[in-house]
């Protein structure tokens, strides 16, 4: 297949469902770890048409919802001060900190701007070096390397009013710790393309192999997700647990070269927490000593803030796969894209968001007139 509507074929997407449905026996639980599949899976329907035996159950796919809120306040407390350009993608601006968002710093009087890659705030602090440009670097393996790249060029080029706000975090270490709860129920994994797409595919095989559990890479269109979840189910009812890689249009095995290159020399490996999960061991990045001069948290003393999660919301379980969006009492009624409760109900890749888009009018309790996201 060539085109992009090619991977949203009815026919074919009619033919993988059929083989879905031939292959399976007994119930299985399968989660994909990806933000933009929960979006697509929720989108058209897919948990919807697959046969009852198969279940999905929705992961820490989002970076924005797995922020911890401490993160956040510091986020806001650099944002709030005089003399500070604070840059961010726009997705950030709406998630709620303890008391206040982005937007509300901004319009408080802070200079709070969208910027639309981490270059583009480089070029701000060259062009205002009379102020501190700070970058609000959170995401994945794949905003890594140019989050990374940034830094580097900051150094070539002696902006030293650049810094960054950091708050990576890894995906093999989650779905290692998915696996070590006890109340975890998933038997198998849809890994995320884009992540795999820069770092490869050599961090699951030991995960497939020491929790006996299939893990297909998959893609974003419908017969991607279809394709990882007959692949998945495949393996699961023959009893293997092996990685495939459904998404071979773009990942190889070694990953990307240059960008894991780029990322070894700008970070190192550390523990870090997760919004509603808590601390995953060795789950995050931070900058290494030798770029450590950019790094925002220290140039502006806020590590030491710290914040507890409103009782209220159970995002945390959303994320973990115990609940679904859905489940939760304050979805839909107190909790809204215009007053999210929570990071999952206003990031574009957040579980909640794509119920709440997609799905709100067939919840019950959950009012007709309520506005979309946006």
């Amino acid at each position: 297949m060539k085109y992009l509507e090619d991977f949203q074929n009815p026919e074919l997407a009619g033919g993988l469902l059929a083989d879905i449905r031939a292959t399976v026996t007994r119930p299985w639980a399968l989660m994909e770890v990806c933000g933009g599949q929960t979006h697509t899976i929720i989108r058209h329907g897919i948990d919807q048409l697959l046969p009852k035996e198969v279940e999905l159950i929705h992961g820490p796919g989002c970076p924005v919802c797995v922020t911890p809120l401490e993160v956040i306040d510091r986020a806001l407390a650099i944002a709030a001060r005089p003399g500070v350009v604070f840059c961010s993608f726009g997705d950030m601006l709406r998630v709620p900190g303890t008391d206040r968002d982005l937007f509300r710093v901004r319009g408080e009087g802070g200079d709070v701007r969208v910027v639309y890659s981490p270059l583009d705030a480089l070029r701000i602090a060259r062009e205002n070096p009379d102020r501190e440009v700070v970058f609000f670097g959170i995401g994945f393996e794949t905003t890594a390397p140019p989050n990374a790249m940034a830094v580097v060029q900051a150094k070539k080029q002696g902006v030293r009013n650049f810094s960054m706000l950091v708050s990576h975090v890894r995906v093999p270490p989650a779905i290692e710790a998915i696996m070590n709860s006890p109340d975890c129920r998933v038997q198998g994994f849809l890994a995320a393309g884009h992540v795999c797409s820069v770092m490869g595919t050599a961090e699951y095989p030991v995960l497939a192999e020491r929790h006996r559990v299939p893990i297909v890479v998959t893609g974003f269109e419908p017969l991607d997700i279809l394709e990882g979840i007959r692949r998945t189910v495949r393996q699961l009812e023959r009893g293997e647990h092996t990685v495939e890689n459904a998404y071979a249009r773009a990942v190889r095995p070694e990953g990307n070269p240059a960008a894991l290159a780029v990322l070894e020399d700008v970070f190192e490996v550390t523990d870090r927490a997760w919004r509603g999960i808590g601390v995953i061991p060795r789950s995050g990045w931070q900058l290494s000593p030798r770029y450590r001069e950019f790094d925002a948290e220290q140039r502006f003393d806020v590590a030491g803030i710290r914040t507890c999660e409103p009782e209220q919301c159970r995002a945390g379980e959303v994320l973990q796969g115990l609940l679904k969006p859905d489940q939760c009492e304050a979805f839909g009624t107190t909790c809204t894209p215009r007053t999210p409760l929570g990071a999952t109900m206003v990031s574009s890749e957040g579980a909640c968001a794509a119920y709440y888009l997609y799905r709100r009018l067939s919840t019950p309790g959950v009012p007709r007139e309520a506005s979309p996201v946006g």
